[in-house]
């Protein structure tokens, strides 16, 4: 897809990958670029720094309604909803079936559910017009998984799932869907550390941005900002058991580290 003269909303925009991906879609020449994020004001700077063709909304994508507002408002702002990022997402302590509930549920509504009822706000709109992009913001997590935190892992795997679906389903009807699944980048989430997820170097957003508009424009499946990711994927379809192993191996240094 040509980005140029398209209206793209971005969730999580106030900083990091998404802030990235905004500003990477102004400079592609989108007319229209709504920046959202549960940080309003962050999110305000962000459209500042785009320019007249951007605004801000503040959305909790873990409550469909707010989902359902901030496409209300790009449609009211700008017609139409060319290109859907849903990018927000959250980093939960470390640990495994033994956390809260309510972490685990944070994790499903805003890792999974956020995606379904993004596209439920705007794939019909795509369908009806034969043209449209939705991109899900999953993890390198979500196709090989993460010593350090089990919903993380699961969830991220339930974003690939859906958006793999959305492929299957809507990829002949016009709606173009890629996954992008990074490794560690430069982002709040990594303020503290990168655990695992560093193991290959950290990006930055405008690195991510990079690589996601050139998919884009490719309209390929996957984003792979770091390319080890689809060695380790082989890898893992290759010889599963081999692969647990290493992982494995893996759990245990993160352990005895901690």
């Amino acid at each position: 897809m040509d980005i140029r003269s398209k209206v793209a909303v971005v969730t999580g925009g106030a900083s990091g990958i998404g802030a990235g991906v905004a500003l990477r879609f102004a400079e592609e020449g989108a007319r229209g670029v709504v920046v959202a994020d549960v940080n309003l004001e962050r999110a305000q700077g962000v459209a500042a720094a785009i320019g007249p063709q951007a605004v801000a909304a503040r959305c909790d994508v873990s409550r469909e309604a707010d989902i359902q507002a901030l496409v209300a408002l790009a449609k009211e702002k700008f017609g139409q909803v060319d290109i859907y990022f849903s990018n927000a997402g959250i980093l939960g302590q470390p640990g495994g079936f033994e956390l809260d509930d309510g972490l685990w549920d944070s994790m499903w509504r805003i890792h999974g559910m956020a995606h379904v009822w993004a596209a439920r706000a705007v794939v019909p709109d795509m369908v009806a017009r034969g043209e449209g992009y939705f991109i899900v913001t999953a993890s390198a997590a979500g196709l090989l998984n993460i010593v350090e935190s089990a919903p993380y892992g699961v969830t991220k795997h339930a974003a690939v799932a859906f958006a793999e679906w959305l492929r299957i389903g809507y990829g002949r009807r016009g709606v173009r869907v890629s996954c992008l699944c990074p490794q560690s980048v430069q982002t709040d989430m990594t303020r503290d550390g990168t655990g695992s997820a560093g193991l290959d170097g950290v990006l930055t957003p405008a690195q991510v941005g990079e690589e996601v508009v050139k998919t884009m424009r490719d309209e390929k499946f996957l984003v792979l900002p770091h390319p080890e990711v689809a060695k380790y994927f082989l890898a893992k379809a290759q010889d599963y058991d081999r692969w647990l192993g290493g992982m494995q191996k893996l759990y245990a240094q993160h352990m005895a580290r901690s």
